[in-house]
């Protein structure tokens, strides 16, 4: 199992608008990069990672919300797993707002409205399929990696007021202008 800390692309590279590629059986070294991607979510200090945050364009994210766990590891009610070739099949029940953030675009959050269950087809890492239903958090990390592997970043489900009082930190992150303490790799400098 990885533990390589790989840098996480900012906001304006070009693999974060595009739909990932599917994630063939051939492909070498997947628990390795299962691995890395836990290892470098966690360096940041976040709950979900996307393959396109890290430069590759495929369908592949991995999730911790046990994090969210007050009761710690042995709680049920987090999830720690890789989604391999994922397909979000449903989403419902009335959509509830949350605070959203996102390792590639630090320090801008903003109110999200998402259904508060889904149901969603992928494959672990043992290319086993599952078919599962997810609610509350974790439902919520998953549509959010989700949209990642869609090509689709947090900030397009924002609304217009908030779109436009974020665009300016948008354009320092595009341009490299910010710090982080997690290695992160910008569209121009």
């Amino acid at each position: 199992m990885g533990d390589k800390i790989l840098p996480i692309y900012g906001y304006g590279q070009a693999v974060l608008k595009r739909r990932g590629k599917e994630v063939k059986e051939d492909f070498e070294d997947l628990e390795e990069l299962v691995g890395n991607m836990f290892a470098t979510m966690y360096n940041a200090q976040g709950v979900g990672l996307a393959a396109p945050q890290i430069g590759l364009s495929l369908r592949l994210f991995v999730v911790d919300t046990k994090q969210f766990d007050e009761e710690g590891e042995s709680s049920p009610k987090g999830i720690k797993q890789a989604f391999i070739n994922p397909e979000m099949i449903e989403e419902k029940g009335k959509p509830w707002s949350y605070e959203e953030g996102c390792l590639s675009i630090p320090n801008v959050r903003g109110d999200v409205d998402r259904q508060p269950k889904i149901l969603i087809r992928y494959q672990d890492e043992q290319r086993k399929w599952h078919e599962k239903e997810f609610s509350g958090i974790n439902a919520r990390v998953i549509q959010h990696e989700y949209d990642h592997v869609e090509g689709v970043l947090f900030t397009e489900h924002l609304k217009p007021l908030r779109k436009r009082m974020v665009r300016r930190k948008l354009d320092k992150i595009r341009k490299g202008k910010i710090k982080v303490d997690y290695p992160l790799y910008f569209a121009q400098k």
